[in-house]
């Protein structure tokens, strides 16, 4: 079982042309209304590859029997939520521009739970955008730990960060995140990747890399027609979490973790258009050959 901890949210993504200097201004010619938050989207995608997952998350009194509840429930996700009566589940908006760059804002709303509640005892977990003291304590008292700071990266204090990483066995994080870290921590690239068993850095369309034992392992994108690049990451880590607990070695994990994300950028929305496991060995298959056997690791 993977137990994924961080953020249930509604994702609230529009377009524009160019995203706007400070005091200006800007057009917005699309926007949609999809489910996500980083933690969820990742049990979703793990759901969707047939792999049991628990969500740990905070919503509030409007999420009980509400669309999002049922769909998670359709995709059997055991929900251990934090419900919050006074406040509503966080709400993310999102503005991504002609060029693929993107804002978000983000309302906590009942997440600010997480900063009091009690951090639980998992065997193997994934923890995404959260509060970064709940983290802290997740990581502490995580048999398995992967670690995955997100956007929240800035909430990170030199502390936080450095205790959780010393708790993490794969850190997960963007090319931008990873320069947050170092900043944050006064450290470099490379010694950031020291510290850790395995660390995986994605690079947008420039693919991903594999850090393990001292070598380092490049993973080109899938390519295809992205229409929304919202969710690329979280879909990445769902099947790189999925391959890794059914055994499979860590570079099969990025392979898959980078098909499984070429689905979700096909359409809008983190949640829409999630590969199960066959489809995933299919598109797999056309890129990378045929699917290794797994080992004997299992979670």
């Amino acid at each position: 079982m993977i137990h994924v901890v961080g953020h249930t949210a509604v994702d609230h993504i529009s377009h524009v042309h160019h995203l706007p200097e400070k005091n200006a201004s800007t057009h917005i010619t699309d926007r949609q209304i999809f489910f996500g938050g980083g933690a969820a989207n990742i049990a979703a995608g793990i759901a969707a590859l047939n792999e049991p997952v628990t969500l740990v998350s905070c919503v509030g009194s409007d999420f009980a029997g509400s669309d999002y509840d049922r769909w998670q429930k359709g995709l059997k996700i055991t929900q251990q939520f934090f419900v919050v009566p006074d406040a509503h589940t966080p709400t993310a908006f999102m503005f991504t521009d002609d060029a693929g760059d993107q804002v978000t804002y983000f309302e906590w709303g009942a997440s600010r739970a997480f900063a009091t509640s009690e951090a639980p005892a998992l065997p193997f977990v994934h923890m995404a955008t959260a509060d970064p003291d709940f983290n802290c304590r997740v990581a502490e008292r995580g048999g398995f730990v992967s670690f995955d700071p997100g956007q929240d990266v800035f909430w990170y204090t030199k502390e936080q960060l450095d205790a959780i990483i010393s708790n993490t066995d794969i850190l997960f994080a963007n090319h931008h995140e990873v320069q947050a870290m170092c900043r944050t921590l006064g450290t470099t690239r490379d010694e950031l990747i020291r510290r850790v068993k395995m660390a995986v850095f994605t690079m947008s369309a420039d693919g991903s890399c594999l850090y393990e034992g001292g070598s380092r392992h490049f993973v080109p994108v899938v390519p295809v027609t992205c229409a929304d690049p919202t969710g690329a990451g979280d879909a990445y880590r769902a099947g790189f979490l999925s391959a890794y607990a059914r055994g499979y070695a860590p570079i099969t994990c990025c392979r898959i973790g980078t098909v499984t994300a070429s689905f979700v950028v096909e359409h809008p929305g983190c949640q829409t258009h999630l590969a199960g496991w066959d489809q995933m060995e299919r598109r797999y298959r056309d890129c990378f050959g045929a699917l290794p056997d797994p080992g004997d690791r299992r979670f």
